[in-house]
């Protein structure tokens, strides 16, 4: 027990470290309230969803809360009408805006529909500057014009429709992320490779399971989120000397050289993302997640040949002795104890999150007729108070899961 806690307090220390290194540059930070602000795509719980799941595998420490008001068919001006009572009734401390694809129209461009859409979008910013709320503005996902004709019109009326956002965000003091770009550049990629079987957006702009990975990856590395989950450096010739080694976001002991290998175990200060299988054909167009979910390995001095990876005595990948020498991500994996560990974090999340909405769908939203008003007034307080609490509970759990192990690490030749 005393190893184990010893082992937490490590982890704990070293995520400081990280949290502080990334203070001046990333929009989220530890013990946020962090609110999801937006329409039916925000609602569907997935980019949302995925973001949570990496400030939690990647800030186990972070005490986060999270939040999503998210409402089907909803634009920036309803936004700016709710913000009281769906924003800043829950004390967010930092929040994302993600409005824009009901408000263009999906045809034309129509001035007559930006102006509202700019007047909405900057009296909500104006609010949660005003309350102190960091902002992370969020132009909308590119729509996908493979999977409808019209959409070939309306990704280019998105383009002029959200263009003044970028100022917006200046001058407000708020981050901004054009995920329209980076969404519509991976789109045409795909265009241009006859990936027709790669489709984040199932209608052309609600998302897949693998587009909310999509718009995750591309909001978070837009707010600079840190790529790297952890680093290990070895050099076999000199490993076990107490040289020759080099951490980051971890630590190593136990380390010897096999006959052909080594072995070593492993704590590192966070997790990687579990990549779900439905994703792993969406990842070329993720810069192979490089940039979000890096869990690096590399080790040199290795005779010519090709070597398993092997955790807890799972073999989770091979590579050869030259890709081992250069370094190897494998924050990719999709089996093993870590990917495991990840994975049901991940699965708590998306439990906790049925309770998140039903708490906002069934008592936040709820508008009772002016005969029950003092009964509302009464029940009301009390039934968000005890929904908090138990999402409060699951969210204890959730952190309590997500605390990274020690793991036995072998590198070994194989035929």
């Amino acid at each position: 027990m005393r190893s184990l806690v010893r082992c937490l307090v490590a982890s704990v220390m070293m995520l400081t470290t990280v949290s502080m290194a990334i203070a001046d540059d990333f929009l989220f930070k530890a013990n946020d309230r962090v609110l999801f602000l937006g329409d039916s795509i925000t609602e569907q719980y997935q980019y949302s969803s995925d973001i949570e799941l990496y400030l939690t595998t990647r800030f186990p420490a972070w005490n986060l809360t999270f939040i999503n008001a998210g409402i089907g068919g909803d634009t920036a001006q309803g936004g700016k009408n709710r913000f009281k009572d769906h924003v800043l009734a829950e004390k967010p401390t930092v929040m994302t805006i993600n409005f824009g694809m009901n408000d263009g129209g999906y045809g034309n461009f129509d001035p007559n529909r930006q102006k509202p859409y700019v007047e909405g979008t900057e009296a909500m910013l104006t609010m949660a500057k005003a309350a102190g709320v960091r902002v992370g503005l969020v132009s909308p996902n590119a729509v996908d014009r493979r999977v409808q004709e019209r959409f070939k019109l309306y990704l280019e009326t998105q383009k002029t429709f959200y263009a003044p956002l970028k100022d917006l965000a200046a001058t407000h003091g708020a981050a901004f992320v054009d995920q329209y770009a980076i969404t519509r550049t991976a789109l045409e990629k795909m265009e241009a490779d006859k990936a027709d079987a790669v489709r984040p957006f199932g209608d052309g702009f609600h998302t897949s399971s693998n587009g909310g990975m999509f718009m995750a990856h591309a909001i978070l590395t837009g707010l600079k989120a840190p790529a790297l989950v952890s680093h290990v450096g070895i050099d076999r010739n000199s490993f076990g000397t107490g040289a020759g080694s080099k951490v980051k976001n971890c630590t190593i002991s136990g380390e010897s050289k096999t006959e052909t290998g080594v072995v070593f175990d492993r704590l590192d200060a966070a997790l990687p993302i579990p990549v779900q299988g439905d994703w792993v054909s969406l990842l070329p167009y993720m810069n192979n997640l490089k940039d979000l979910n890096s869990y690096e390995l590399a080790v040199s001095g290795l005779a010519a040949g090709n070597y398993a990876i092997t955790i807890d005595g799972v073999e989770v990948a091979t590579h050869t002795a030259s890709e081992l020498a250069e370094g190897v991500n494998l924050g990719n994996v999709t089996k093993g104890p870590i990917y495991d560990q990840a994975q049901k974090v991940f699965n708590a999340i998306n439990q906790k999150n049925g309770m998140v909405h039903q708490r906002f769908r069934g008592v936040v939203m709820f508008n009772a007729p002016d005969w029950l008003a003092d009964v509302v007034a009464e029940r009301k307080p009390k039934e968000l108070a005890k929904r908090t609490e138990q999402i409060q509970e699951k969210q204890a759990e959730i952190y309590k899961m997500v605390q990274p192990v020690k793991h036995r690490f072998e590198v070994k030749a194989v035929k």
